[in-house]
């Protein structure tokens, strides 16, 4: 029986159908031009070049959900719950059209044995998993999951959608329209059970289960783009314009802009079109949150509900009737000048992040207005006086970069008077900080008993300026910038080597090179080079063991894991990996310019000390390595203030590169 051919309320079943589905898609096409339009008031931003990668991308990351599994315990069910909703809403775009235009020489979906019976499975585990969900949600809700009875109302659609698909199959075979085979296994199983149903009630129960199909299909299609699961519809648009498809991670630029971004934005409208596509697409789970150094603390800052509260004011003040009240501000009314400064740009809200949202530049944006305001504390003015009068954030004299080298005891080259293989660029910390100057001079050490090829620019180096740019003085990073190529393009050198993977990311990733880019390498990535060649001179297996800190610009912004490990292994020291550890480390709170900056809220933990005792707590590990200059001052300092010294001892990993030289 033709589940249409019905009469409902006096008006035959076709008539019915063909108004609840013009009300449902018409009401639908208004609220998605209403959000569209929202999305048009932000500024322009050209994310549309390479589309045949950003498709690769986009079908990898929708259709498998890799990054669903970064959590285990909600991931296999929500990639099954995603997989019905795709399942479902083929069938229902299938049996609506079947219904709608009934001349159509089709089946209807459960008509078609293989369908039919991919729809019964596949709805016995979508079920189990929606308890999974639910139980997840009202007993064990991991931290910042943001729940709502929105989120409750969407799984109760989904479970009646799987319910009445199993019941409609056990009473169209007790009405006798169809018959119980193992194309039906959970149909049949019903249609036993309900046995005794006189055959007119099943029909007439299956046909009504129909449209509770349908009804909730289509009020679920209503309900959709006023809800929080609009992500289900904006993340696939959100995952195929993300910049990591076509540039590097974390990436700050603007590409195709018609207006000077320098300035930052002070209101929603001056946030891209694609960062104001993020409040859409966010998902609310709450991994981003769960992952943050900042949140972590106890700062103001958690990426979810900045996201969420853009989205929100901008959805507020752009659909709102304006009635002359007052406009809340987004930076002081919506979003607090601590919450944004909270930031230590790690990148691991992004890398979390299922639907690929970017926190990083749309923070970064928010800090450029408060800059160009002056709205900054009094320690990050100093620092940034300091770069601008000295090069360097330490306000010392450019003559002192290289005053580390008189102490050496190495005759070390100045590339800009002899050619070079490396040249190495050291960075501030490496050069002027009293705790890494002793370790600046081992590496200078390893280097030349290697048989490295080095120089230095010596007075000439200026901060690479990876923070500068993050903390939002786009202008002052320029000039940096401009000042190191200037100095760069006297040198003569094959490839650039640095300690510092701040400095490591913006030479690689960030400066122009104008096609003349030279190979940059981390200091890590030289030693295991020399280590696969039978190059390092060790004299002694080193033995023990020792956990491995990966630093956020080496490890999550560029991907470089294994060659830190590689050269510890060779060294003979067995590596035991903290919980976090690869592109899940935790930040030791140094980035994003917070080194320079003071608490000015109460935090709980600092992100250094809650690293610290997350390694003290390894069985029978006493060394901590370390790549990172900023990470040696930071974590030395966190293993005082957690009061683990004679616990724990913080290394770089050149210290024990010189000890098997030794």
């Amino acid at each position: 029986m033709n589940p249409v051919n019905v009469s409902i309320v006096g008006l035959p079943g076709a008539l019915v159908l063909w108004l609840l589905a013009v009300v449902a898609f018409g009401v639908f096409a208004y609220r998605i031009r209403q959000l569209v339009g929202l999305l048009r008031q932000g500024r322009y931003e050209d994310r549309f070049d390479r589309p045949g990668k950003r498709l690769a991308h986009a079908l990898k990351n929708v259709l498998l959900q890799p990054r669903i599994f970064n959590e285990r315990a909600i991931g296999l069910p929500h990639f099954l719950i995603f997989w019905g909703f795709v399942l479902y809403a083929t069938c229902f775009n299938w049996g609506l059209a079947r219904g709608l235009f009934p001349f159509l020489p089709i089946p209807f979906p459960d008509e078609v044995r293989p369908v039919l019976l991919f729809l019964e499975l596949f709805s016995v585990i979508v079920l189990i998993a929606l308890v999974v969900a639910l139980a997840r949600r009202l007993f064990y809700p991991p931290p910042y999951l943001h729940l709502s009875m929105d989120a409750n109302l969407i799984l109760l659609f989904i479970g009646l959608l799987m319910l009445s698909t199993l019941f409609g199959s056990g009473f169209r075979i007790v009405a006798g329209q169809a018959t119980a085979s193992g194309w039906a296994p959970i149909g049949s199983r019903l249609a036993a059970a309900f046995a005794s149903v006189p055959k007119e009630t099943a029909a007439s129960l299956a046909t009504a289960m129909w449209w509770l199909h349908m009804t909730v299909v289509l009020a679920f299609l209503v309900y959709l783009p006023y809800s929080k699961h609009l992500h289900l519809l904006a993340s696939p648009f959100n995952v195929f314009f993300s910049q990591s498809v076509t540039r590097p991670a974390g990436d700050l630029g603007v590409r195709g802009a018609k207006e000077d971004f320098t300035a930052g934005a002070a209101r929603w409208q001056e946030l891209t079109w694609k960062q104001l596509l993020g409040g859409f697409s966010c998902a609310e789970c709450g991994r981003c949150d769960r992952s943050c150094p900042a949140t972590t603390a106890g700062s103001p800052l958690q990426p979810q509900q900045m996201i969420h509260k853009i989205k929100e004011h901008m959805v507020h003040t752009g659909l709102a009737p304006k009635n002359g009240d007052h406009e809340l501000k987004l930076i002081g009314d919506v979003l607090t000048e601590a919450e944004i400064w909270a930031c230590t740009m790690c990148m691991s809200c992004m890398n979390r992040c299922a639907v690929w949202n970017e926190h990083v530049p749309l923070l970064v944006a928010l800090r450029r207005h408060l800059v160009s305001q002056g709205l900054v504390q009094r320690t990050v003015q100093d620092m940034l006086g300091n770069l601008q009068r000295y090069g360097n954030s330490f306000g010392k004299s450019d003559r002192m970069r290289a005053r580390w080298t008189q102490t050496a005891g190495l005759k070390i080259k100045d590339a800009r008077k002899e050619a070079v293989e490396y040249l190495w660029f050291v960075g501030d910390y490496a050069s002027y900080d009293p705790r890494c100057e002793s370790i600046t001079r081992t590496t200078a050490k390893v280097f030349a008993q290697a048989g490295l090829d080095f120089g230095l620019l010596y007075e000439a180096e200026r901060n690479a300026g990876n923070d500068v740019r993050r903390v939002g003085e786009e202008g002052l990073f320029e000039m940096l910038r401009d000042k190191n190529q200037q100095a760069l393009g006297k040198a003569q050198f094959k490839k650039i080597v640095t300690t510092d993977p701040h400095s490591y990311h913006t030479l690689k990733n960030e400066y122009p090179w104008n096609g003349n880019r030279p190979e940059v390498q981390h200091y890590t990535e030289v030693l295991h080079g020399l280590s696969q060649a039978d190059k390092l001179p060790l004299k002694r297996k080193l033995a023990g063991r020792v956990t491995y800190h990966d630093p956020c610009y080496l490890g999550r912004y560029n991907g470089v894991y294994d060659a830190p490990r590689e050269v510890l292994r060779a060294l003979g020291l067995e590596v035991v990996e903290m919980p976090r550890n690869r592109e899940r480390s935790f930040c030791c709170g140094a980035g994003g310019g917070r080194i320079w900056m003071e608490d000015t809220e109460k935090i709980q933990e600092r992100p250094a000390e809650n690293r610290i005792r997350e390694a003290v707590a390894l069985p029978g590990v006493p060394t901590f390595v370390v790549a990172c200059p900023k990470d040696l001052a930071m974590f030395r300092d966190a293993v005082k203030t957690t009061g683990n010294e004679g616990k724990l001892v913080v290394k770089d990993l050149a210290e024990l590169v010189a000890e098997a030289m030794e």
